[in-house]
């Protein structure tokens, strides 16, 4: 357990988050804006879920893996169930 006051940060549900904003900003096909912690997107391209996102490029290419990553984590998070 962290000390009063320090949080400790789950990185694995930022990076999930992350991927699934980045459905939202989602356009051509594969590339989404880089508008993100560049340490997660830096983890991002270390799983293989994004092309490296070094470069002057405002967007970042989702991998095959990152594309149904990302739209499933978008709906999970993101998206109202029916109500019962």
């Amino acid at each position: 357990m962290a000390s009063a006051g320090v949080m400790e940060i789950d990185e694995d549900k930022v990076d999930d988050a992350v991927l699934a904003l980045l459905w939202l900003t989602l356009h051509d096909e594969r590339r989404a804006w880089k508008g993100f912690d560049w340490d997660a997107l830096d983890r991002l391209h270390q799983k293989g879920l994004i092309l490296d996102p070094k470069g002057k490029v405002k967007s970042v290419v989702l991998t095959e893996d990152g594309l149904r990553q990302s739209q499933a984590l978008f709906t999970e998070l993101f998206v109202q169930k029916p109500r019962q």
